[in-house]
């Protein structure tokens, strides 16, 4: 007890102390306030804006939190002795302007500062995604954003199947299948998330049953229906991000408008026999404006030219490829990580096992997302797809 009341007496001593008004003062004035508590004292509420770095993990993670060396820094604990340990943690660090809170959380909270109650992960969250919190660019904070979000998948087939089930996996929170059709057994060569006890089961309840079985906390939401004009506007409203799996022309180009209208990420994915394709079309993307749907095809080929899988046939593996890419594309969006693949369209290759990427431009004169587009109105898809002529 003496040898810690000691090194404490040493550490003020080589750290600044300030009081809970000043903390507050300094975090207004650009300031980081780290908290490194536990979860569990964390769940009890943490000053608002303040980065939760677990103590444990302080010195792994503070430069994804702050890269700058010279920023402030004011770390709080609950009473004031850990976060002092910590701060001297920061300082050898190389973090040249650390603070610690003295009297912790407990001084914040009885000065009547703002005090927030965050979302934090259960035991069970915690053991199930313990991979993604590792991740320095997932972490808690990462996860409790896909706990959060909100994704509509259009197609519970070939393309929906393994894009479902590792967006499940992953946590994100509400998922909501739309699909009209029903489990057929020609289906089961690549729709992984049907059984062969489920044919003639309709596809979203089939795949409601799968995404539970493997993650029971997430919302699964179904939708046995046909999108369509008269529908899409109310289907699509809410969700973060679109996944497109649809396997026509008719609802390829309808979810592209539909997302332009509300400027909603449409994560796409296309298949035949051995060739695959996959993009973002996202023109509302802050980043860097690109292109839609409409801008790589303006209008459909002929039916002739576009046959279906259950015309022109696809290797079974093949939905899994692209499918798993539509998830990766789509994690990355909710997350705000990487380059998102907006202007960009990948290409893959079975047969040569070979990936081609291609830049795909932004048509300024685009009816739907051009500069000069007007209002977007929904137009008869299955008679344009049929017809093979532009809308």
């Amino acid at each position: 007890m003496i040898a810690r009341q000691r090194r404490l007496e040493e550490l003020r001593r080589q750290v600044v102390e300030v009081d809970a008004v000043e903390a507050a003062r300094l975090q207004q004035d650009g300031a980081v306030l780290i908290d490194v508590r536990e979860p569990d004292e964390v769940a009890a509420g943490s000053p608002q804006g303040a980065e939760r770095i677990v103590r444990g993990f302080l010195e792994l993670r503070v430069e994804d939190s702050v890269p700058d060396l010279d920023k402030t820094l004011v770390v709080m604990c609950a009473g004031g002795a850990r976060s002092l340990f910590a701060a001297r943690d920061l300082q050898e660090l190389g973090y040249t302007d650390v603070r610690s809170l003295k009297g912790g959380f407990n001084a914040w909270k009885g000065d009547g500062l703002p005090v927030q109650v965050p979302r934090v992960l259960n035991d069970a969250e915690r053991e199930r995604y313990g991979r993604h919190l590792l991740v320095p660019e997932v972490g808690e904070a990462g996860q409790i954003r896909l706990l959060e979000s909100k994704v509509l998948m259009v197609g519970a087939g070939g393309l929906g199947s393994p894009a479902a089930l590792y967006l499940a996996a992953a946590g994100v929170g509400t998922l909501a299948l739309v699909d009209d059709d029903v489990v057929d057994r020609s289906n089961l060569q690549r729709q992984i998330l049907h059984t062969d006890q489920r044919v003639g089961d309709p596809k979203v309840d089939s795949a409601k049953a799968t995404l539970h079985a493997l993650n029971p906390a997430i919302q699964v939401i179904t939708h046995q229906a046909r999108l369509t004009s008269d529908n899409i506007d109310a289907l699509i409203a809410g969700y973060d991000v679109v996944v497109d799996g649809s396997d026509n022309f008719a609802t390829r180009y309808l979810v592209n408008d539909a997302c332009v209208k509300h400027g909603i990420a449409n994560v796409h994915g296309s298949i035949f026999r051995f060739e695959g394709q996959v993009s973002l079309f996202w023109p509302a993307y802050e980043a860097r404006r690109g292109p839609c749907y409409r801008c790589l095809f303006p209008q459909p080929p002929p039916p002739e030219l576009a046959p279906s899988c259950a015309e022109a046939g696809v290797l079974g593996i093949l939905p899994g490829v692209i499918g798993t890419l539509e998830a990766v594309e789509t994690v990355k969006v909710l997350l705000g990580l990487g380059d998102p693949l907006v202007g960009r369209l990948l290409v893959y290759d079975a047969l040569d096992q070979r990936f081609t990427e291609l830049k795909v431009e932004r048509n300024v004169e685009c009816s739907i997302c051009g500069d000069g587009a007007s209002e977007i109105e929904y137009v008869d898809y299955g008679a344009l797809c049929s017809s093979g002529v532009s809308a």
